[in-house]
């Protein structure tokens, strides 16, 4: 992204998306594929692959996998919520933040095992303060069964 001074807060938002999509090798592995709705909200979707097994005999996604999609939407969902509440002078000097976030906590339920043939993640912001960020999210299968929920304390800047 170029140092342009009069970036906008969507361009900022499509680059984040871009970002943990596309430059985070270990996002591209799992398969997520990212996309922004409306109002800055975001859902993440992860085919099954027989890589993420974690239960051979019954075909069950590894904890890992679901705990590792949970947590990237969350940490997505924190920095869109922010990313609305920009003023047009402030998208700068967030973006130059962007580097700095991370996870600071996460639990996470796993309510029933993890089948299917796809997983969609969705996350919401409970409260987000100006350096510290508490969502929620939820692990869903392509049937509508609810697979895991997590809660998430995230760093945004």
């Amino acid at each position: 992204m170029s140092d342009n001074k009069n970036l906008t807060p969507e361009q900022l938002a499509s680059f984040v998306i871009e970002f943990f999509q596309n430059s985070m090798p270990f996002n591209r592995a799992l398969g997520f594929q990212i996309e922004s709705l409306e109002d800055h909200e975001v859902q993440i979707r992860m085919p099954w692959n027989n890589m993420l097994m974690g239960n051979p005999v019954h075909k069950i996604l590894h904890g890992g996998a679901t705990a590792s999609i949970l947590d990237t939407v969350g940490s997505v969902v924190a920095l869109m919520y922010g990313i609305k509440q920009l003023k047009p002078e402030e998208v700068e000097d967030f973006k130059n933040t962007l580097a700095n976030n991370g996870t600071i906590d996460m639990r996470v339920d796993y309510l029933r095992p993890g089948k299917g043939e796809e997983f969609i993640a969705t996350a919401s912001v409970i409260r987000r303060g100006r350096k510290v960020a508490v969502c929620r999210m939820e692990l869903h299968n392509e049937k509508g069964q609810h697979i895991a929920s997590g809660t998430g304390t995230y760093l945004v800047g």
